[in-house]
């Protein structure tokens, strides 16, 4: 009888994104919609917000990662993914929340996009002011 593998579950929001995270004890491969981590997130920079979480305790090549993420665009889905990480690392070890924390890692950014109003052009633009 083949011994089950162990999966911790997370799930990351930003913006307008949603992502669901599977964490499995594993060698760090990293797969975002069925592609490879760099193919699907091609900046760097961004690259290393998401892993920040795995930086930070020192987890990185000791999990394989398998992310779903829709909705929203790159900068949104990589912060979800973020979030997504971190809830399953503090699923992993709760007490890696005491260093996840200060970084910032476990709060939810609150911050989307303002409706627009009735007579703008968009949330806050209005239209020139004419005085004659």
């Amino acid at each position: 009888m083949a011994k089950e593998k162990v999966q911790y579950l997370g799930t990351g929001r930003r913006k307008s994104s949603v992502a669901r995270v599977i964490l499995t004890s594993g060698k760090g491969a990293f797969v975002i919609n069925g592609r490879t981590f760099e193919d699907y997130i091609p900046s760097a920079a961004t690259r290393l917000d998401v892993v920040q979480p795995l930086a930070l305790t020192e987890s990185e090549g000791k999990y394989d990662i398998s992310v779903n993420v829709y909705g929203g665009g790159l900068s949104g889905q990589a912060g979800a993914i973020r979030l997504g990480i971190t809830r399953a690392l503090m699923e992993v070890n709760p007490d890696l929340r005491a260093t996840l924390k200060p970084a910032g890692l476990v709060t939810r950014d609150p911050r989307s996009k303002e409706r627009k109003k009735y007579g703008l052009k968009k949330a806050r633009k209005a239209s020139q002011f004419s005085k004659r």
